[in-house]
């Protein structure tokens, strides 16, 4: 059987690190606020009450489509298409392709920003890389108008972001249960975090500051993970329900056959 991600590709090693997926998660937290399509995940009731499962539900699929072999692959990427298709009909109209790719666009760009923040600079070649993996899922998904090349995708996120985001009642709401889910000390390092890797166009709609908290601790954080302490300091920042999560996505040489650790339901939950 055949990977769907090649085993040396870079896209394996930004998955397969906890501390990088933490990162893609805070990015994505902050910008799904100010998306214009959030009353989508607003519609099925799961946002509000549990945003953090949410969020980590998304990240869980894209985990396991990184680490299957092709046919594993195809199966998860069709439930997330079978999962949106209940909530169009349930509905009753659909959910725009604009949306779609937002969300596609979004794990390229926290996925090159999360790895460019605790690791190094990506090459042009590394970043290909990630736009390629990720549009190969929107195909599979039938996502229309998606960019043909990496050039082509950077100026539609530019678009995107200019165009999809609005600071609403929707992003007032979200930020409460983030902080009702997450405690205010948790919290406030969701926030400085986000202020490490979102665009400025999200960064602007936040109010977030242009200098983060964290960035004096990102070189701390480099020396515990090198000394192989920084499951430490993950303890102090993840809520109990999401540590053990976590640390199961650390995974740095994976078999490229293996199951992954998730496994995904028709129902869109996890499985161990």
């Amino acid at each position: 059987m055949q990977a769907f991600v090649n085993p040396h590709s870079i896209v394996r090693e930004i998955w397969g690190t906890g501390d990088t997926i933490l990162f893609i998660f805070a990015g994505a937290a902050a910008e799904f606020s100010v998306n214009k399509a959030v009353d989508w995940l607003y519609f099925t009731g799961r946002l509000p009450k549990d945003p953090l499962g949410r969020l980590f539900s998304t990240v869980g699929y894209a985990r396991t489509i990184v680490f299957s072999d092709r046919e594993g692959a195809h199966r998860a990427i069709d439930a997330m298409a079978h999962i949106h298709a209940a909530v169009e009909e349930k509905r009753g109209k659909q959910i725009p392709d604009w949306a779609y790719r937002d969300v596609l666009f979004m794990l390229i760009d926290y996925s090159i920003r999360a790895y460019e923040v605790l690791e190094r600079r990506l090459t042009k070649a590394e970043k290909t890389e990630v736009f390629e993996v990720f549009n190969r899922v929107g195909i599979r998904m039938g996502v229309r108008g998606l960019p043909a090349t990496y050039r082509e995708w950077t100026e539609m996120r530019h678009s995107h972001l200019r165009d999809d985001l609005v600071y609403s009642a929707y992003t007032e709401d979200l930020y409460r249960q983030y902080r009702k889910h997450l405690g205010w000390a948790r919290y406030l390092m969701l926030r400085e975090g986000q202020m490490l890797v979102v665009p400025e166009r999200v960064r602007r709609l936040l109010r977030f500051r242009k200098f983060s908290l964290l960035y004096p601790v990102i070189g701390g954080y480099k020396l515990a993970r090198w000394l192989g302490v920084h499951t430490l300091m993950r303890d102090l920042i993840l809520p109990t329900a999401y540590k053990a999560e976590i640390k199961s996505l650390d995974r740095r040489s994976p078999d490229p056959l293996s199951e992954p650790r998730w496994s995904v339901r028709m129902d869109g939950q996890r499985s161990r």
